[in-house]
């Protein structure tokens, strides 16, 4: 055991493990609570979850992997900082892979699955006009992996995962500056998702796969590039570790 591993934390080793701290750090990245550039700590992330630093490291070798984080050498890590030319491929990745998605859903699911799709939406509708944008964005991703996880595809489903986490590093970083348009960007997203499950609850994987494509389009035209992140707060916090 190395000095780094000894004292409270390495006692508390088996409080999570490392997919649920992954799971936690992509969560609070979803949430828009982790804005691009936040440093993570290795000691604060260490005591956050209770474990030893060399607990936390791999955890920050697949969040790099996945291009979620950046690890720099003698400064650590910090949350990814999507460019312009990284945005417009991350959408355009999508574009390639969901209306597939979308078709194979169509496929497969059951009505109860359209429904479940259905009642997703109507959530991420409610958060909307209730004024929960992050909500609303959070729960808008969960409505495309909702589509991917019942595709059948597992391959598409885990490249989709990854693409969502980094679409929501690119929406804090080049949302709109302005509450009105970034409310009006979400709504247009609730009536185009509704407009989406229409076609699939007609059996029409072709229109589908169109409304899909288009959705996506309208997603990236709506990117502001000269908008930038807000600062993130305390990481126990945000990342839900109670103190």
């Amino acid at each position: 055991m190395t000095p780094e591993d000894s004292g409270p934390a390495a006692a508390a080793t088996t409080a999570l493990t490392e997919a649920q701290m992954y799971e936690r750090i992509v969560s609070a990245i979803l949430d828009h609570k982790l804005p691009p550039g936040t440093k993570l700590v290795e000691d604060k992330l260490a005591s956050a979850f209770g474990v030893s630093r060399t607990r936390i490291r791999p955890v920050l070798v697949r969040l790099a992997n996945e291009q979620v984080v950046t690890l720099t050498p003698n400064r650590g890590a910090t949350i990814a900082e999507p460019t312009q030319e990284e945005a417009r491929e991350v959408f355009g990745a999508r574009r390639l892979i969901e209306p597939t998605l979308v078709e194979l859903f169509v496929a497969r699911a059951s009505d109860a699955d359209v429904q479940r799709l259905r009642a997703s939406a109507e959530a991420e509708e409610t958060a909307r006009t209730s004024g929960d944008m992050r909500r609303a964005i959070r729960l808008a991703g969960d409505f495309h992996l909702a589509i991917a996880e019942r595709s059948g595809n597992q391959t598409l489903g885990r490249i989709l995962r990854e693409l969502i986490s980094r679409t929501s590093l690119i929406l804090m970083t080049y949302s709109s500056a302005h509450a009105d348009e970034r409310e009006e960007a979400t709504a247009c997203g609730c009536r185009e998702h509704r407009a989406l499950i229409d076609a699939i609850h007609l059996r029409d994987a072709p229109e589908a796969a169109r409304r899909m494509h288009e959705h996506l389009a309208r997603l990236e035209s709506q990117l502001a590039f000269d908008s930038r992140p807000e600062t993130a707060g305390d990481l126990a916090r945000l990342l839900g570790v109670v103190g």
